[in-house]
């Protein structure tokens, strides 16, 4: 790797950390100085981070909580949505069955982030994989309902329950 690529890169790596857009982009400003040409790049850079490509990274660093059951969930109440099973885990988060009681009443796919999850990078991505989904549109990918963040600052996302067999199994 080259003086230039490994500068541009702990540049980009700094960038992505700053939640703010306007501060991230002062942040490239001065970091790049007067050179247009890399704040152009770093700036596409920055936007495929955030978007669809960023997803198919490994996934971030897990940090579970030791006493946390992912299980005790089941039966709490997020908005008008109980949880009823968890059906999935992944590095970051998790996914339940879960039933909407209003506006109507239906089963719903609800993923969570885990708790402790909460370092910049892991949200950030949890909400590039929610725009990601959000924004695809085809019959064999599960439409978002809804979204948004629990009382204790979790964000969630709700999809069409789509029931069969795991993708791994298939």
């Amino acid at each position: 790797m080259s003086q230039q690529d490994s500068e541009l890169n702990s540049i980009l790596a700094e960038a992505v950390e700053i939640v703010d857009a306007g501060q991230r982009d002062a942040y490239l400003r001065k970091a790049c100085g007067d050179n247009a040409v890399q704040h152009a790049a770093l700036q596409r850079m920055v936007k495929d981070y955030f978007s669809i490509g960023r997803l198919l990274d490994p996934p971030a660093v897990v940090m579970q909580t030791a006493d946390f059951n992912s299980s005790s969930e089941v039966g709490q109440k997020i908005g008008p949505y109980k949880l009823l099973e968890l059906i999935g885990e992944g590095g970051m988060g998790l996914v339940y069955m879960a039933e909407q009681s209003k506006p109507v009443r239906r089963r719903v796919a609800l993923k969570l982030v885990k708790p402790g999850m909460d370092s910049k990078q892991v949200l950030a991505r949890f909400e590039a994989e929610r725009q990601a989904v959000a924004i695809m549109e085809h019959p064999n990918i599960a439409r978002v309902l809804d979204a948004g963040t629990t009382d204790q600052g979790r964000p969630y996302f709700v999809m069409e329950l789509v029931r069969g067999i795991p993708i791994t199994e298939f």
